[in-house]
């Protein structure tokens, strides 16, 4: 519809899409202690997700977040009390600005939540255990003008993992900086 008013639009497929049912910006499992599953929440991981991208001038929120602007057709979780998902803007979601309007937080979780396993201790006491920072968001696609060829825009909505570097030290090259005051914890080579 938006095409036939002259709107640019797109389809978009996330694949790794997370389902953040309370906003928290993760994707939250919780296991006992005997590593059963406990259902806790109604976050979870698609597959993949499609919605649209239209590109509008933001006047609302300033011509920082004008161009690429998220559009589901086919939300999950109501917003402002009825199923709507946007517009919000890729540069929000990109930049994190979680806080403006128009399902800006669901978004940036599709595609940039962790993934945190919890152990539950009791209902007071919980423990994380794991978080993977690098699961969601993967891939994020369109299709290319003329072709069948895909298009990877996951830079428009999100900038790149940080890779890990691992590195070891022998305890005697570093020794002499620990103070007494900034002690950590370490394991000597």
């Amino acid at each position: 519809v938006l095409r036939c008013l002259g709107i640019p639009t797109r389809v978009i497929t996330n694949f790794n899409s997370a389902h953040d049912s309370n906003i928290n910006l993760s994707i939250d499992k919780y296991i006992d202690v005997s590593g059963k599953t406990l259902h806790l929440n109604e976050d979870s991981v698609w597959n993949f997700h499609v919605w649209n991208e239209s590109w509008f001038t933001r006047r609302d929120l300033g011509s920082f977040y004008d161009g690429w602007q998220v559009l589901d057709a086919t939300p999950q979780e109501k917003s402002k009390g009825i199923y709507q998902c946007g517009p919000a803007s890729t540069r929000a979601i990109k930049e994190g600005d979680v806080n403006l309007d128009y399902d800006s937080p669901f978004v940036f979780a599709a595609v940039n939540a962790d993934c945190v396993t919890w152990i539950r201790y009791s209902k007071k006491r919980k423990e994380r255990i794991h978080s993977n920072t690098r699961k969601i968001g993967k891939f994020i696609s369109t299709k290319a003008v003329g072709t069948n060829s895909r298009v990877d825009v996951t830079s428009n909505y999100k900038y790149p993992e940080v890779k890990e570097i691992s590195f070891k030290i022998s305890y005697s090259q570093y020794k002499s900086s620990l103070m007494d005051d900034k002690k950590i914890l370490v394991t000597a080579v």
